[in-house]
């Protein structure tokens, strides 16, 4: 089967799947997303959702949030992973966006990822969700589904993107991108992931891939035990 062909097979299961999927992450602006999407790196959007609405009661602007002290900051998002970090880029990029671009999101790409804290990942998630501008955010889950699927070999995330932007049109990006997030979660997780049963693993999976998954999982359990 051509990746292409391949590639549309899947749309379909997905579409199936998840006809309208939402964005995982409380928000009410782009600002909130912003913050949102930056609290969630190795951290569960279901701990960012526990956190964010006492955050964003307190500061749901960048006026506001650069006016709390990053140790207030830290306190309300404390259970997060990496939060001293988090709580010196969030303070930072409000202020930023207050220095540089008048209090707002900007809407452009280059502009995002000179916040701190905010990488091409980031960036590329507020650009489509909140603008609609086509983007294609690949975080490392759609980066190991892509591999396994075959739709990318799987050498980088910025491959991983330029190969799944030519598989499907623009319009298409946005949904594809929370769908496949939602199928990674629900039906083909990176651990305890069974390919016979998986809707799409189970035709479309690359059996080297598959493979050297379960001899590293393998490996992994021996050295647990040891």
């Amino acid at each position: 089967m051509k990746r292409s062909e391949k590639a549309l097979k899947i749309q379909a299961i997905l579409d199936r799947l998840y006809p309208q999927p939402a964005v995982p992450l409380l928000h009410g602006d782009p600002f909130t997303l912003l913050v949102a999407v930056v609290l969630s790196a190795q951290t569960t959007d279901a701990r960012v959702n526990l956190v964010t609405p006492e955050l964003f009661r307190r500061a749901p602007t960048p006026e506001a949030m650069a006016r709390l002290s990053e140790a207030e900051i830290l306190g309300l998002i404390r259970t997060c992973g990496l939060a001293p970090a988090k709580a010196k880029n969030i303070r930072r990029l409000s202020q930023l966006l207050l220095e540089r671009h008048g209090g707002h999101v900007p809407k452009d790409m280059a502009a995002l990822e000179a916040l701190p804290g905010v990488g091409h990942k980031t960036a590329s998630v507020v650009m489509i969700q909140a603008f609609g501008v086509p983007a294609f955010p690949v975080d490392t889950h759609i980066h190991r589904l892509a591999a396994r699927w075959g739709l990318s070999d799987g050498t980088t995330v910025e491959k991983t993107e330029a190969d799944l932007k030519a598989l499907w049109p623009p319009e298409a990006w946005a949904k594809l991108h929370l769908q496949i997030i939602y199928f990674g979660r629900e039906y083909c997780p990176a651990r305890g992931h069974d390919p016979k049963v998986c809707p799409i693993c189970s035709w479309a999976g690359v059996k080297t891939r598959l493979a050297a998954e379960a001899r590293a999982r393998a490996a992994a359990r021996v050295a647990a035990s040891e």
